[in-house]
């Protein structure tokens, strides 16, 4: 009979060390067992191995800031890329309007007129012809060499010029040139130096055959 008393005081044994597992004493008999459970109360000592880590992941970033080191040969090309560009840009775009040199002033005008409806400032328009002169041209000439070309430096409106004089003027953005008679020579001459001045358009009003036979002779 004492041995049924004694039984139950083990079970009641039993269950004590279940309650006692919240003490510190024996906190590490139980713990050990669930390994998940012992990892989060170990955070304040594990910083030390996660350092390392750190710098594991910091070591390939080194490598990959060696790697771009043979895409740099491929910048030159890319350079060069735009300088071809930049060449073709500079050559105008060429229009051609057929007329008949009594005509040509007239398309040329007409011309000038699309360009501004268009969105062209004034000052954006040279017109050259091989011929007489353009009225304005004659008429602002008048008035003194120095006074005419006050207003093509000032470049704030259409510019009238005769073929002979076309390499005084400055280069602008569009260039009609009017062959609208003169030598062969002249027009010659005006194609050549307004394939010069011409920064984005050159429009030639005059015959078909005249102007292809001019520029087939290397303007």
């Amino acid at each position: 009979m004492p041995l049924i008393p004694e039984e139950p005081q083990i079970h009641e044994k039993a269950q004590g060390p279940r309650a006692t597992p919240a003490s510190g004493r024996t906190a590490p008999t139980p713990r050990p067992v669930p390994g998940p459970r012992p990892a989060a109360p170990p955070r304040p000592g594990r910083p030390g191995p996660v350092r390392p880590t750190a710098p594991a992941q910091r070591v390939p970033r080194d490598t990959t800031t060696t790697k771009p080191g043979p895409p740099g040969p491929a910048a030159p090309a890319a350079q060069a890329a735009p300088a071809a560009n930049a060449a073709t840009v500079a050559a105008p775009q060429l229009q051609l309007i057929p007329a008949t040199p009594d005509g040509a002033l007239d398309a040329a005008e007409e011309a000038v007129d699309l360009l501004l409806e268009s969105g062209r400032t004034p000052g954006d328009v040279l017109v050259l012809t091989t011929g007489e002169p353009h009225p304005w041209a004659a008429h602002e000439l008048s008035f003194g060499d120095a006074a005419y070309w006050a207003q093509h430096d000032a470049g704030d409106d259409v510019f009238y010029a005769d073929a002979a004089l076309a390499e005084r003027a400055a280069s602008r953005a569009v260039v009609v040139v009017a062959v609208n008679g003169g030598p062969e020579a002249a027009a010659a001459r005006a194609l050549g130096v307004a394939h010069t001045r011409a920064g984005a358009l050159l429009i030639v009003c005059g015959d078909p055959q005249r102007i292809n036979s001019v520029l087939g002779a290397g303007v």
